[in-house]
């Protein structure tokens, strides 16, 4: 699948405009974290980033559908292990429990997505300078970016990424031009 193809078909889905931007955020973070994890697999990875949230639009009001309808949509445009992780991304309602690097990376990809454009809306420069200290500071503020899962943006550590390495990888990938 190309990304034109992955993009077409998560527009196909009507979703809202911040719904695309998390997609294409989190298709940011998961390429860079595939250069770490499983290069060569930097397509795949960024591929799965971009679509785990397909489904959304259709699954809001049914979490326990969310990730698991995305197959349907999907189809075999990806291989079996991205789909798997995009149903274990939503594991505390699919119970689809996270196994592998692929699994755990997309979920800590997708959450940190939430705390970076928050911190960046209020900052004067955005992402530019943004530094993993500063973001750690938020995360200890449970009202900042409250519907942001700290505990799934720690998962990182389930990777053996320490969690101030995590947040730089992620400003980064989230803060680079379009490379797509």
């Amino acid at each position: 699948m190309t990304r034109e193809e992955a993009l077409a078909l998560l527009q196909s889905q009507n979703p809202e405009t911040h719904l695309v931007e998390h997609g294409e955020q989190t298709e940011a973070v998961m390429r860079a974290m595939a250069l770490r994890f499983a290069p060569g697999q930097e397509e795949l990875w960024a591929m799965t980033g971009l679509l785990h949230d397909v489904d959304y639009p259709g699954t809001k009001d049914d979490p326990a559908r969310h990730g698991l309808a995305a197959a349907e949509i999907i189809g075999d445009a990806l291989p079996p292990e991205a789909i798997r992780a995009i149903a274990a991304h939503n594991s505390e309602c699919t119970n689809v429990k996270p196994e592998s690097e692929f699994e755990w990376a997309l979920r800590c990809a997708e959450s940190v997505t939430g705390l970076i454009k928050a911190a960046a809306l209020v900052r004067p420069d955005g992402m530019q300078g943004m530094k993993s200290k500063s973001l750690k500071k938020k995360m200890k503020d449970k009202s900042f970016a409250a519907n942001v899962d700290r505990d799934r943006i720690r998962e990182c550590e389930k990777l053996d990424l320490e969690l101030g390495e995590f947040l730089d990888l992620a400003v980064a990938a989230m803060a680079a031009p379009e490379q797509h």
